[in-house]
């Protein structure tokens, strides 16, 4: 038993590294906060870490392929300003809206896989070049800030199932026995599993999915292989835009508004870089997962969280930031040095 422990820990170091990391600051976190661990702490804390929490699972499909996705907080922003129109009006459509959004995220997705593949242009390049695109269509879409997205939504989706439930009328006056251990757990979390590891993880398991890894393993044996490697480009990119819309709808949820912040989206793109690496994820592709972007994804949320409790000065934020991106990805680099032959790293 404890071997086999040792041997997945042995396996999985980056991913095992980064849970004890997360585990140690946000543990530390609530014991220097003045509530401590509460209910509300909590969901405030879920919410905060919804967006770069989806946007680190759209980045990473991408990685373990030895490509970059630069589009991704540009694809947010895009199909935030889309939400902030459509998603209106009655529940069928807000529910219709929703869809919408998504399919336009997933969509750009697709448009970026064909162009990849077809275009054969680098992953980087071509998704600089989209994100500008996709920049520039959600200025058109809602040049100023703005929406009108329902406050019984918002309240609904942003909150604790109890306050859900309550919302849709399925609370029964707030004395749910079916609802008592469940009611405290925030909606936002039950959200990044529905939409982000229920879609990751049987994705994985699918032949596209090994062949993700198989090509950023090594793209000229899984091509000898016989595996669908142009397929599976396309599908990482696409998911990579659904996750992107994900992380866009609940923006424009939590928000009741919708923005094209440019430079909100650059930095988004960036902070999602720096969770798949801190996640355990190669930037030399084949290794790491969706569900280890996540854990990054919620250390850099944390450290942020450590700043409102500490009164860190707002002009050293930035270069805290900076210093934790920088050291994340030097983490990730840290593999080329046990490459003996530099070739193997441009193959």
């Amino acid at each position: 038993m404890l071997s086999r422990l040792a041997s997945a820990i042995g396996r999985n170091w980056g991913f095992t590294g980064a849970l004890l990391l997360f585990a140690a600051l946000f543990i530390g976190y609530h014991m220097l906060h003045p509530r401590g661990f509460s209910t509300a702490v909590f969901i405030q804390n879920a919410n905060e870490s919804v967006v770069i929490g989806f946007l680190a699972m759209a980045q990473t499909v991408p990685v373990l392929m030895r490509g970059l996705d630069l589009s991704v907080g540009a694809v947010m922003t895009l199909t935030n300003t889309i939400a902030s129109h459509v998603v209106t009006g009655t529940p069928v459509q807000m529910i219709g809206g929703m869809v919408l959004t998504l399919v336009a995220g997933t969509g750009f997705g697709l448009m970026n896989g064909l162009i990849v593949v077809y275009g054969r242009i680098q992953p980087i390049i071509a998704t600089l070049a989209t994100g500008a695109v996709a920049s520039g269509m959600a200025l058109l879409i809602r040049p100023s800030p703005g929406g009108d997205i329902s406050s019984d939504l918002n309240w609904a989706l942003t909150n604790a199932i109890f306050d859900f439930a309550e919302t849709l009328g399925f609370a029964e006056g707030g004395n749910a026995a079916w609802l008592q251990p469940i009611a405290n757990i925030p909606v936002p979390l039950v959200i990044m599993f529905v939409f982000g590891i229920c879609v990751w993880v049987p994705f994985k398991r699918t032949v596209t999915g090994r062949t993700v890894y198989a090509v950023g393993s090594a793209e000229g044996a899984a091509y000898m292989s016989g595996l669908p490697v142009s397929r599976a480009k396309i599908a990482a990119f696409t998911l990579a835009g659904y996750f992107a819309g994900c992380a866009g709808l609940y923006l424009a949820i939590q928000t009741s508004s919708g923005n094209a912040d440019i430079n909100q989206a650059g930095a988004y793109t960036l902070n999602s870089i720096a969770a798949v690496v801190l996640g355990g994820t190669s930037l030399l592709g084949g290794v790491g997962g969706a569900i280890g972007s996540l854990i990054g994804a919620g250390i850099l949320r944390t450290i942020s969280f450590y700043f409102r409790i500490l009164s860190i000065d707002p002009l050293m934020q930035s270069l805290i930031e900076g210093l934790v991106l920088l050291a994340a990805v030097s983490i990730g680099a840290l593999r080329t040095f046990r490459v003996k032959n530099t070739l193997e790293l441009f193959r």
